[in-house]
């Protein structure tokens, strides 16, 4: 039998989609909440676990955590055996609770855990139980730069499902990273390690750690903005994610954007900053003409959508369509992914499927290469 820790953040992600950019404290998921954003981490489990639903015998698998949303709810939707071994003590579920759920499933003596959140789950359950239990990560917070998420929902599915088939994986430490909320509100990362968790080593399966010190090609930016300012078209609504490199690209317009946000360009100026996805969806709605996304890839981890810009929904991508991406990203870059596929996580994946393949990226001044782009499907990475 495979015993299965299973710890949800139920507000891991709140903020994301309502450009709150985290969930930390119950001040930022009570504002989220008024604003109408959607809980995501349950169901973002459940496609974690989906494969276990198919394969394993009753008999050969037990999950043991939490009653009610933060484990229960969901283990007894799929119709998988479950143990409570208590519940959360706030209303509200917080740290105090993901770190107490942890120290209880250990001593139910279980073989490893999987849990749903974001880096501040991860710091939690860090803190809690160190080295003592393997951890499988679930990607449902906003920001994510820790290295012991698998790459996808599907992704961390099939490092459980290997081991519900008593498969052997090596056992590796990895780094738990956090940021500081308020200062990446403000528009800057400052992300910090803080400790290690022990995780299953299935490398086609887990991102990398995110490189947010990574020294940057800036002579290349200029060049990629360049390039991308060429093709602007005057009637096109363009969605411009977070990241240096889309923030190089405004600062050449002459405009000041969000360099951690999402910000509406339209005839060369800003017209709408730091925007949520009902804002995208209410420009949208109003602009007569085309739409276009403009995305960079996340350093050491590859992720163009998933990561920091839930706020470009899977609704908003779709009206968008795949011939309006626009993927910009210097060499440098794509050179520190070592072959790894760019990566899709939009929270839909019949959408991520459709999205898979080969994209044109431009890396500089009239420079463009065709790279994969790739996401789970099954049991197989597709690109």
């Amino acid at each position: 039998m495979l015993k299965l820790g299973i710890i949800i953040n139920p507000y891991a992600g709140i903020g994301g989609s309502v450009a709150l950019k985290g969930s930390d404290g119950i001040a930022t998921r009570s504002l989220a909440l008024a604003r109408g954003a959607p809980l995501r981490a349950a169901e973002r489990m459940a496609r974690a676990l989906a494969s276990l639903v198919a394969d394993a015998e009753p008999a050969a698998l037990k999950l043991v955590g939490f009653a009610g949303a933060m484990g229960g709810d969901t283990a007894r939707a799929l119709g998988l055996p479950f143990e409570s071994v208590g519940a959360p003590l706030a209303a509200l579920s917080d740290d105090a609770d993901t770190q107490r759920a942890a120290q209880l499933i250990v001593a139910a003596g279980v073989d490893v855990i999987v849990f749903a959140g974001g880096d501040g789950t991860a710091r939690n359950i860090a803190d809690a139980i160190g080295l003592t239990v393997p951890v499988v990560g679930v990607p449902a917070g906003v920001k994510i730069h820790s290295g012991v998420y698998a790459n996808t929902p599907e992704a961390a599915g099939q490092i459980l499902r290997r081991l519900a088939q008593q498969q052997w994986a090596p056992l590796v430490e990895r780094e738990v990273r956090d940021i500081d909320e308020q200062a990446f509100r403000a528009g800057f990362v400052r992300a910090k390690h803080y400790s290690e968790l022990l995780v299953p080593e299935e490398p086609q399966w887990l991102q990398e750690v995110k490189n947010a010190g990574a020294v940057v090609d800036e002579l290349m930016q200029l060049e990629v903005a360049a390039s991308v300012i060429e093709k602007l078209d005057e009637n096109t609504l363009y969605l411009v994610g977070p990241g240096s490199t889309t923030q190089v690209l405004l600062e050449q317009l002459g405009l000041t954007g969000t360099l951690l946000g999402v910000d509406l360009l339209r005839a060369g100026e800003l017209i709408n900053r730091d925007v949520s996805a009902d804002d995208i969806r209410h420009v949208m709605g109003e602009h007569d003409g085309p739409a276009s996304i403009i995305v960079t890839a996340i350093g050491g981890q590859g992720h163009i959508f998933g990561r920091g810009n839930q706020q470009l929904a899977a609704d908003i991508i779709r009206r968008v369509g795949r011939e309006g991406i626009m993927v910009i990203a210097t060499t440098e870059k794509l050179q520190a992914l070592n072959g790894r596929a760019l990566q899709l996580d939009t929270n839909d994946p019949q959408l991520d499927r459709q999205l898979a393949g080969f994209f044109p990226v431009i890396t500089g001044y009239q420079q463009q290469l065709l790279y994969p782009v790739g996401t789970v499907s099954g049991n197989e990475i597709t690109f």
